[in-house]
């Protein structure tokens, strides 16, 4: 093996290995719990989404439905409070 080659498979081989164990790790899911619906769930305390798993009760997070001016007025009043006290 050449050293561009070494180099190579030193950079490629941690990314090979996770995506091998999140496969492995998902099917392991799978079997147990069956199929499994996955989406994005927004945090109200961050302003932040996720991708997770989706319980059949809950409803995914709608981006259409999502106005960033709502959180981000807040935020930045409380930001206003805080620095004037």
């Amino acid at each position: 093996m050449t050293t561009v080659q070494i180099i190579a498979a030193a950079i490629l081989l941690p990314f090979t290995f996770a995506f091998i164990y999140a496969g492995i790790h998902e099917y392991r899911r799978y079997k147990s719990e069956g199929r499994a619906s996955y989406g994005l769930v927004y945090n109200e305390e961050t302003g932040t989404t996720h991708v997770t798993g989706i319980g059949d009760d809950e409803d995914p997070y709608d981006p259409d439905d999502f106005d960033p001016s709502d959180y981000n007025s807040a935020t930045s009043e409380d930001d206003e409070n805080d620095d004037k006290k």
